[in-house]
């Protein structure tokens, strides 16, 4: 079977359902009735459950249980071997229980797909840009761009995952004020030669504060600031006419760009993303204030005391400075430049940005804009915003500088996972599924307060405790002999049961921009799993050779559904 099929099966029987319901109600008479198709809530109560009865009764005149009676015995009609029983429940619910055949050749497509089961084909032919981590060179990267890159890379591996061609990009500010306010803060102590990220972000601190404490500070920053812009844009255009003063400026500026860059490829790699495209505004500078001034010409835009606005009232959104009267972009106007310069560079059906919540207000100023300049365009870009990671200190702020970096979380929950594993390769691995495990478990757009003791831990909702459900799994049958038993029991096994929502888990997730589903399902996974292993014997049982298959299964999903979230498997723990 082909990749882009390993969905089908599933989903099939889910719009089987959905078909025979449909054709059962339009008998009936209310073939425009909208109901759902859903998993109960517990596995006692069936594997689906239908709610047309209740949504229809009003619309037919009758009682939603007798309704429901008289549908559940049409659904048995018309559904095939795959469905065991159809019953009612309470008021009106019609619960589908799948049956012990249609189960075993889940299991066994599973087994036999191995690393393609779950796989779909929803986003097949489609290229998809993901923007996310975005950290800004001249800083150096805190726990907030973390978040970013761990939701991002689980986002675009869901892509993935639904058959898209997934072009990842970060987007750093490599110019304006921050970078003016560390240049400025270098040049202050003499030291025009960085050696680290960590110089560059303890000068980027000293600049902040200098630049809100003292006027003097204030003035030649903001002078610093307008020299860069016309320094880099000279660099580009007209590198010949640059004085001894501006290269001497772009060359700390290009100096502390690219330490700052090494220093998020170390964090990359440890977390396992990798990005196709590093785009900087010192690159959509130029771009985006050509189309802006174009824009006021075309009337999107419009002078304002020296300025260049953009009125959002007309959208129901506010009115923001796209170009200041120094004659300097806002970040709007970066944005418009990289809206086109991924055009060029990117070719694409779908774009998404992902920021922190805080940023929504703008996003929805941006795109406004940029629906008025490229409508096609903006049609396809979606801005994904997520919450804020916290520790019990609360926000941070790197102008006061207590900020906690990416790199010192990173670490410390290394060193705390290597109290249990000696082996150092095994210990970052934990370490990167507890953290990512954190993260990815809240609801898009939630905020999250990371607990270090509790991300570690091996009793459950927690990244290591998939990984060693997992890594147990594979050490049974690592050691299983070749069993001549090929018998089936009679009774279906919860765990089953609950193998064969992976792929619907996997298409909800991805559809929704939502990793917490597939989070949720693999630890619920894990726990009947556990169950399974605690109540059965698998090796010398009765129907050892279906058990075994099972454990291969849990193994294969297991791995699947980590390797979407960028959570690797240890070979031990």
């Amino acid at each position: 079977m082909a990749v882009s099929d390993t969905s089908v099966t599933l989903e099939s029987m889910e719009e089987k359902i959905r078909t025979a319901t449909q054709e059962a109600l339009s008998e009936l008479g209310a073939g425009e009735v909208s109901f759902v198709v859903e998993w109960p809530t517990e596995l006692a109560h069936g594997d689906y459950a239908v709610n047309a009865a209740l949504v229809a009764a009003k619309t037919l005149g009758k009682n939603p249980r007798e309704l429901a009676s008289e549908l559940a015995s049409r659904l048995q009609e018309k559904l095939g071997y795959e469905i065991e029983k159809v019953e009612v429940a309470g008021p009106g619910f019609i619960n589908l229980t799948l049956s012990r055949e249609y189960l075993a050749e889940q299991v066994r497509e599973a087994v036999a797909l191995g690393a393609a089961y779950g796989a779909g084909n929803a986003k097949e032919g489609k290229r998809v840009v993901v923007e996310y981590s975005c950290p800004n060179p001249f800083k150096e990267m805190h726990i907030g761009h973390l978040m970013s890159t761990i939701v991002g890379e689980a986002i675009a591996r869901l892509f993935e995952s639904s058959g898209a061609t997934v072009l990842r990009d970060s987007y750093g500010g490599d110019i304006g004020p921050h970078v003016a306010k560390a240049i400025w803060a270098l040049q202050q102590k003499g030291d025009v030669q960085p050696s680290s990220a960590k110089d560059i972000g303890a000068a980027y601190e000293h600049g902040s504060r200098s630049y809100e404490e003292s006027e003097k500070a204030k003035a030649e920053i903001d002078a610093l600031n307008v020299s860069l812009y016309a320094a880099v844009e000279k660099g580009e255009t007209a590198a010949e006419t640059l004085t001894p003063e501006e290269q001497n400026l772009l060359e700390i500026w290009r100096i502390g760009r690219e330490l700052a860059l090494e220093a998020f490829r170390d964090i990359y790699k440890v977390v396992g993303t990798k990005f196709d495209y590093f785009i900087f505004e010192s690159e959509t500078t130029p771009i985006g204030m050509r189309v802006v001034r174009d824009g006021v010409e075309k009337g999107v835009f419009e002078e304002s005391e020296g300025a260049i606005i953009y009125r959002g009232e007309k959208k129901g959104l506010h009115t923001l400075v796209f170009i200041t009267s120094r004659g300097t972009p806002t970040y709007e106007t970066k944005d418009i430049g990289l809206a086109f310069l991924k055009e060029e560079r990117m070719p694409n059906d779908e774009s998404y940005i992902l920021t922190g919540s805080e940023q929504v207000g703008h996003f929805k100023v941006f795109l406004g804009a940029l629906e008025d300049i490229a409508p096609l365009v903006a049609q396809k870009t979606h801005h994904v915003p997520h919450g804020l990671l916290q520790l019990t200190t609360g926000k941070m702020s790197s102008r006061a500088g207590n900020v906690v970096t990416a790199a010192g979380l990173i670490s410390e929950i290394i060193e705390a996972a290597r109290q249990k594993n000696d082996d150092p390769i095994v210990a970052e691995q934990v370490a990167v599924a507890a953290i990512k495990y954190m993260i990815l478990r809240a609801a898009p757009g939630s905020n999250i307060i990371f607990d270090p003791e509790q991300s570690l831990s091996l009793e459950g909702d927690s990244g290591p405790y998939l990984q060693y459900a997992t890594v147990r799994a594979k050490s049974i049958l690592a050691n299983a002999p070749e069993s001549s038993d090929e018998s089936l029991p009679t009774e279906c096994y919860a765990l089953e049961r609950m193998l064969v929502r992976f792929p619907s888990v996997v298409a909800r997730a991805a559809e929704e921009k939502a990793p917490n589903h597939l989070v949720t399902y693999l630890t619920q996974l894990a726990a009947e799993w556990n169950s399974f292993y605690a109540q059965e014997r698998i090796i010398g049982g009765t129907h050892e050779a279906y058990k075994l298959a099972l454990a291969r299964a849990f193994v294969e999903i297991m791995t699947n559904g980590l390797s979407f979230l960028g959570i690797p498997v240890p070979e031990k723990m």
